[in-house]
């Protein structure tokens, strides 16, 4: 992405109308700080999100109206997003894409297909026009498709830092887009409250049984598998198609999103317990404590460092 000073300066020289003076003396009024990256974060309605991204979240809130036929895709970050838009992109359209070969996601970057409030929609534009759009992507707080939490923490380092710090950040709910225990609570009570609105699929549950998981998505989406499509492999088609060393394609890994993200950087290893392999025991021990406090209660569970031992 661009530099990070880039990102927060860009706030300081937007005073030119009413609309960046309103947002501006917001500013003032809401807690602020900086991240172990040099990243502005600012807390707003309970969690901490980037400020470079403050703007468009206003704007997506106080303009998107979701219509019944939509479809949204929410996750944190590095949270196997991309994968997930896959497979839901393959089965919505499964009817139009009848074969590997003529399925877009081997001609176009994955996450074209949903495209994201924040960065697609929302980036430079107040309100934009979205009537002939039905599958968008966010990683607001709104609907989850949840990972376990140590494996986002990794992921979401890409380049070398201090560690213990970012650690530090990151168990206490500064986040690119907030806490993780408050974004996968608010999900998982919303999917609890309203099943038929709100799906919620583990990572772990979807790497452990992908093809079930593939069937629960259609069902949710009131495009279910038929028998016959069943009986002919579809559901298979799809998951193979679909695998991440399958999406790992020239037109993933080469050029850049958004001017300056590289595609490549949407993909890391797809696995789960990763985490092992950079995290101290006291980390990880850390985390499991968090982990049983924040989620008590709630009939959530997340397994993460003995199963990840285990393996």
């Amino acid at each position: 992405m661009e530099k990070k000073e880039d990102q927060n300066r860009s706030f300081a020289e937007t005073d030119n109308c009413p609309k960046d003076h309103e947002f501006l003396e917001l500013l003032k009024t809401l807690e602020q700080q900086n991240s172990w990256d040099g990243v502005g974060f600012v807390k707003y309605q309970g969690f901490w999100c980037a400020l470079y991204l403050f703007r468009q979240i206003l704007s997506a809130q106080k303009h998107f109206k979701a219509k019944d036929s939509d479809i949204i895709l929410a996750s944190l970050p590095k949270s196997g997003t991309t994968w997930k838009k896959s497979l839901t992109f393959s089965i919505v359209n499964r009817n139009i894409y009848h074969n590997d070969d003529e399925s877009p996601l081997f001609t176009c970057h994955t996450p074209h297909f949903f495209p994201n409030l924040k960065f697609d929609l929302y980036w430079n534009q107040e309100n934009p026009n979205l009537q002939n759009i039905q599958i968008f992507a966010t990683h607001v707080p709104f609907h989850s498709l949840p990972k376990k939490p140590l494996d986002i923490f990794i992921s979401y380092l890409a380049t070398p830092v201090e560690l213990d710090e970012a650690f530090d950040m990151f168990c206490g709910g500064i986040h690119i887009m907030g806490s993780f225990w408050d974004h996968v609570l608010g999900f998982w009570d919303a999917h609890l409250d309203n099943p038929r609105k709100v799906l919620f699929v583990k990572y772990e549950d979807l790497i452990e049984d992908v093809g079930f998981n593939v069937k629960k998505i259609a069902e949710f989406l009131e495009c279910p598998f038929s028998l016959e499509e069943e009986e002919h492999g579809v559901v298979e088609e799809i998951t193979k198609l679909c695998r991440l060393e399958n999406l790992k394609l020239e037109v993933n890994k080469n050029g850049h999103v958004y001017g300056t993200v590289k595609k490549n950087s949407y993909f890391r290893m797809g696995e789960t317990g990763d985490w092992i392999n950079y995290l101290t025991p006291t980390m990880a021990e850390r985390m499991d404590k968090l982990i049983e406090t924040k989620f008590k209660g709630s009939g959530l569970i997340f397994n993460t460092r003995s199963k990840a031992m285990k393996n």
